[in-house]
């Protein structure tokens, strides 16, 4: 699970058995945990997570949109 991100007490990582899925990145804080799709950035699950903190979390993720890719291609391969 390789963290590749950290905002805040965010932690936004990657599972390794995430290959065969589409791009996306999973985020943690506490007990919350949440999924968004990276092409299209879109929330697909979360738990936990204040409608605000998903908002907040979009936003981040839509700041270093080229970083997370990037990061998937590199663990994943393009």
């Amino acid at each position: 699970m390789p963290t590749v991100l950290r905002v805040g007490s965010y932690r936004f990582f990657f599972y390794s058995g995430d290959r065969e899925e589409p791009r996306h990145v999973h985020i943690e804080r506490e007990e919350k945990i949440a999924k968004f799709w990276l092409d299209p950035i879109r929330v697909q699950s979360s738990e936990g997570f204040s409608r605000v903190e998903i908002s907040n979390i979009h936003k981040i993720i839509n700041e270093n949109h080229l970083r997370l890719l990037e990061a998937w291609n590199e663990y994943f391969g393009s």
